[in-house]
């Protein structure tokens, strides 16, 4: 790869980072000033994951997320003024304003949603992995869940039919060390979440987390082996939340010092140090084109802020849509199909 394709690479990552951090930091402003409403769980600290794994797949390949999926929506491609209408809960918004935060969904994209219930997006993307291989499509399926869904059943539930079937899914387990307020440590025995995975007879590896590169290419890598093999496989992409779990948590279960520690470890700043480190730029010229992204994302945030706000509510007889049907209706829909 040339010296201008690695800069095109490095600096491509960056401000796709630079603009989820951007956007989750403006995201927590608005709620303390209940513009966004309901729970909100900010992916600050984590946007390695997101433009790492999402930024590597095929148009065709399918997502499915959690309710921390603010990051992987926007590198997945998701309009952004689209994403802010649905956090604003109004009727333009991607899940028209009924979802919120939590459940960002366009199916146009292939990205199937987030999901409020912890581990609730692995038999989705089971089933969806499912779908493919029966019927022979190339596309992989990939599946970001937190360590916390790690214990609950629908893992290992899901871990185990995509091994046993041969299905296309690569599930994707973004570790930050805690599951709400619990730590690793205390909610699990054995804590190498890769080494547990591969017990289902998958490929599995961990992946610092907070390395852009490294998650692109372990993404990549895996990919490519899903594709040829038919098999699931599985990454363990170890990160950190700077945030607490929610806006609503107090955050009391780590010390100050924990979270700076990670700081220093930030994907943002570490990609733009290497970035001089190779000496494809200066210090001087990251700076400069770090002030240009920022304030052209700040623009674009601005936009879309503008946008929802202005956006319209949905319809009060709107609410029942896709929730009851009238009767008869039913019946008349399958005769006519």
């Amino acid at each position: 790869m040339t010296e201008e394709l690695f800069v095109e690479l490095f600096t491509g990552l960056l401000r796709e980072m630079i603009r989820i951090r951007r956007f989750e930091e403006k995201c927590a402003e608005l709620c303390s000033a209940t513009k966004i409403r309901g729970f909100l769980h900010l992916c600050i600290g984590e946007e390695a994951v997101a433009v790492g794994v999402v930024g590597a797949l095929a148009e065709a390949d399918a997502v499915v997320s959690t309710y921390r999926e603010h990051g992987h929506a926007l590198a997945r491609g998701v309009p952004m003024d689209s994403v802010m209408a649905e956090m604003f809960g109004r009727a333009t918004g991607c899940s028209g304003g009924r979802g919120g935060s939590m459940h960002l969904f366009d199916a146009s994209r292939r990205f199937y949603g987030g999901n409020a219930i912890v581990a609730g997006g692995l038999p989705v993307a089971t089933g969806l992995a499912l779908a493919d291989h029966l019927t022979a499509d190339p596309a992989v399926t990939v599946c970001l869940f937190g360590d916390g869904a790690f214990a609950e059943g629908e893992f290992h539930e899901s871990a185990n039919l995509a091994a046993l079937w041969h299905l296309p899914v690569l599930f994707c387990c973004e570790n930050n060390r805690y599951a709400m307020g619990t730590a690793l440590a205390r909610e699990h025995a054995a804590t190498d979440l890769a080494t547990r995975a591969a017990a289902y007879g998958m490929v599995a590896w961990a992946v610092d987390g907070m390395d852009v590169l490294a998650v692109r290419e372990a993404t990549e890598r895996a990919l490519a082996y899903v594709r040829d093999s038919g098999q699931p496989c599985f990454l363990e992409l170890r990160t950190y939340r700077y945030r607490a779990h929610s806006m609503y948590d107090p955050d009391r279960y780590r010390t100050k010092d924990e979270i700076e520690r990670w700081k220093q470890l930030d994907p943002i700043q570490a990609l733009a140090t290497r970035l001089v480190d190779e000496k494809l730029m200066t210090a001087a010229q990251v700076e400069q084109w770090r002030a240009r992204v920022e304030a052209e994302v700040d623009a674009e945030i601005a936009a879309a802020v503008e946008t929802a706000d202005a956006a319209p509510l949905e319809p009060v007889e709107g609410l029942t849509r896709f929730v009851t049907t009238v009767a008869g209706e039913t019946a008349a829909a399958g005769s006519a199909s």
